[in-house]
């Protein structure tokens, strides 16, 4: 009998305000690569790499979702069965910033309760910045997020994005957080 490609399924979200990096970091994750001119997502994207946590085989699924307005409604569909997601904004555009409580209601009110979200301020490569590290820590801790501050170009935190994502899911898991009878969420292979 064959062994299974991966002990767990995660699925994972890439929200956030269009142009703010997100197909980018999903590249940076899964291929270890940076395309600097990206086509404009429609509707939503799909990604997957497995990793190791402790010594189980993690499978995330990463799902890019559009930033537009107009996209919204669909984006919403993809929250069913998500264990977390990043909560992207650009530290070089400040309306990205701005917008991030209505991002992180829409996750609140569509997911489930024990999501993850990961608050990720991405392209601090940049020396024009309009949102200071300080100001994402902030909206963080009064939000109950963890932060980190990434580079899609560099690839600088990116691997620690998603996999501390995956890691608190994982926990999460252990702790009991999660019904994987209805194998709604997460799923075990078998």
């Amino acid at each position: 009998m064959a062994t299974p490609e991966y002990d767990y399924l995660f699925k994972l979200l890439l929200i956030g305000d269009s142009g703010v990096g997100k197909s980018c970091l999903l590249l940076q994750f899964t291929d270890k690569r940076f395309r600097s001119e990206h086509d404009m997502t429609i509707g939503v994207e799909f990604g997957h790499r497995v990793c190791q946590i402790d010594d189980q085989r993690i499978k995330l699924q990463i799902w890019d979702t559009a930033g537009q307005e107009a996209f919204r409604s669909i984006t919403r569909a993809y929250y069913r069965g998500a264990t977390g997601a990043l909560l992207v904004y650009d530290v070089g555009r400040r309306g990205s910033f701005e917008h991030l409580a209505s991002w992180l209601l829409d996750a609140r009110q569509n997911a489930q309760p024990n999501i993850v979200i990961v608050l990720v301020g991405n392209k601090c490569d940049l020396e024009r910045r309009e949102v200071s590290y300080e100001e994402g820590s902030w909206f963080a801790r009064q939000n109950g997020l963890f932060f980190l501050e990434t580079s899609a170009k560099t690839g600088q935190n990116v691997e620690s994005a998603f996999l501390d994502t995956a890691r608190q899911i994982y926990e999460n898991l252990q702790a009991g957080m999660y019904d994987l009878s209805s194998r709604s969420e997460e799923h075990t292979s078998e």
